[in-house]
Order: structure tokens, then C-alpha cells, then sequence
């Protein structure tokens, strides 16, 4: 009587071996294809993206924003100091406050713009900027822009702010009924537009966002003596001999209703509160 033969082992743990190294082949294979594939972009010459820093070279690539801006000091300004902000933002708020101060330190060395960039989360922010470039078409955009910021808790807590932002209007003399029609109209949303195009070419997503001379400033340098000591140092890296002297602005009445308060005021003025 014969015996039974044991089974041969076809399967088991040897199979199980053959799957894991196919596995980590599989693996192996797709991390060396991702590499050609990097290195193949890199050798065709398509850029790869690199995080944004300060001083990026996009900010020479974005686009203008509104032209002309709002902005005082002088517009040969060696230094130009930019900034985004949003009138109903608490930390554009307690940044104005600096600004006013910076703008009043260096008057026609810099070029202190103002661009518009209200966020969504604020409801009344885009009627403010529009209620402050409808009142730059009668040259009183820094004047309504104060008054805005000085009172920006009291109108962002107001149901009926519009009604407020006419009272400014008439505070600070505008012809009310030009104002309200011009904020109907197109002439001041294009403006917010093109400040915002620009704001969002340049990855802004938060205000207020300031930059000098295409450099970003973080927000904790947003004080007096910190951007007082950044524009400094940008005046002697721009400036080397005398300091460059201020430039009156031209009487021409397309552009004088965004870089000055009014008629014959100098635009090197210290902004009114």
C-alpha cells in the first residue's frame, strides 16, 4: 500500500513575497518617471514656481492698477510706498494713523499711494471706496479717505452708513448731487477694479498690504520708527548725493482730483484728519 505523497507547496508565503516586490517595483518605477518628468521641465526651460518674497519680481509685471493713483509727496519720488487697504478693515484702521505720520516725516521725498482693496468679508467696504473715489472726481479723495478711517467704527456699525458717507460728503464740500451720480456711474467701480487686478496679480489676500520701492513690509514693521527706518535706508540706496528735491504737481485737472485734497493745495501736504 503505497503512501501518501505530501503536497508540494505552490502558493503560501512565496507568492505573497512576489506581490510585495512587484509593489515596491511599481513604486520604485513612478518615483524615477516623476523625476525624468521634473527634470525634463527644467531642461525645456518652463520656469518653476517659486513661493512669493519680498521684493518679487512680479510686482515689476503687475498690472498698473487706477491711473492716475491717489497718492501724495511728489510723483519723481525716488521711494514710492504703496499701499492696499480696505476702509472698513480694523488693522487698515491702526495702520492709518503711521501713514498719516510717515507722509507728514518725508512729505516730497516719497510717493505714498493709496490703492483700494476691499476684502469681501467686509459688507460696507466697497461702498466706502466707492463713496471716496466718487469724491476724488471733485479732488477731495484724501479728504473723504480721512474721515472714513477716522470714523470707520462709527459708520461700520451704522445700518444706514450711506446716509453717513453723505454726511461727510457734505462736510468736507462736495457738490453732493455730482457725488451720487458719480458713484452710480462707472468712473469710480473701474477705478477699485484696476486697484484690485493689480492687488490680486500681486497675491495680496489681506490688508492693509504695503510695499516701498516693490518691497513688501510685514505687518509687524507697519509702525512709525520701523517704516521710517525702511524709507530711510530706500532714500540713501536710491539717493546717493542730495536728496532729491520735491516736484510741484502740474495744474492739469485730469489728474489733479486724485493726488491732492483741492484745488492749489500742495500735494506734499500732511493729510487733514
Amino acid at each position: 500500500m503505497s503512501k501518501p505523497q505530501p503536497k508540494k507547496s505552490g502558493g503560501g508565503v512565496p507568492a505573497v513575497v512576489i506581490v510585495l516586490v512587484a509593489i515596491v517595483a511599481a513604486l520604485v518605477g513612478l518615483y524615477y518617471w516623476n523625476s525624468s518628468r521634473a527634470d525634463n521641465r527644467v531642461s525645456s526651460g518652463t520656469p518653476t514656481p517659486k513661493p512669493s518674497v519680498a521684493g518679487t519680481p512680479n510686482y515689476a509685471l503687475a498690472p498698473p492698477g487706477a491711473q492716475p493713483p491717489n497718492f501724495l509727496g511728489s510723483p519723481n519720488a525716488a521711494v514710492t510706498v504703496e499701499e492696499f487697504a480696505d476702509f472698513q478693515c480694523p488693522s487698515c484702521g491702526a495702520t492709518h494713523p503711521v501713514m498719516h505720520q510717515i507722509q507728514g516725516i518725508f512729505g516730497s521725498r516719497i510717493k505714498l499711494i493709496f490703492r483700494n482693496f476691499p476684502l469681501p468679508m467686509h459688507d460696507k467696504a466697497y461702498d466706502a471706496a466707492v463713496a471716496a473715489e466718487a469724491a476724488g472726481m471733485q479732488g477731495k479723495f484724501w479728504d473723504m479717505h480721512n474721515l472714513l478711517y477716522t470714523n470707520q467704527q462709527t459708520w461700520s456699525a451704522d445700518p444706514n452708513y450711506k446716509a453717513v458717507f453723505k454726511g461727510y460728503a457734505e462736510k468736507i464740500g462736495l457738490d453732493v448731487d455730482k457725488w451720487e451720480n458719480d458713484m452710480a456711474g462707472m468712473g469710480p467701480k473701474s477705478r477699485i477694479s484696476a486697484d484690485i487686478e493689480r492687488g490680486k496679480f500681486l497675491n495680496i489676500n489681506s490688508t492693509p498690504t504695503i510695499y516701498i520701492n516693490g518691497k513688501s513690509v510685514p505687518y509687524p514693521d507697519m509702525n512709525v520708527p520701523t517704516m521710517q527706518s525702511l524709507i530711510e535706508a530706500a532714500l540713501k540706496e536710491n539717493q546717493p548725493g542730495q536728496p532729491q528735491p520735491a516736484q510741484p504737481q502740474a495744474a492739469n485737472p485730469g489728474t489733479a482730483p486724485n493726488n491732492s485734497s483741492g484745488a492749489g493745495k500742495a500735494d506734499n501736504a500732511p493729510p487733514k484728519k
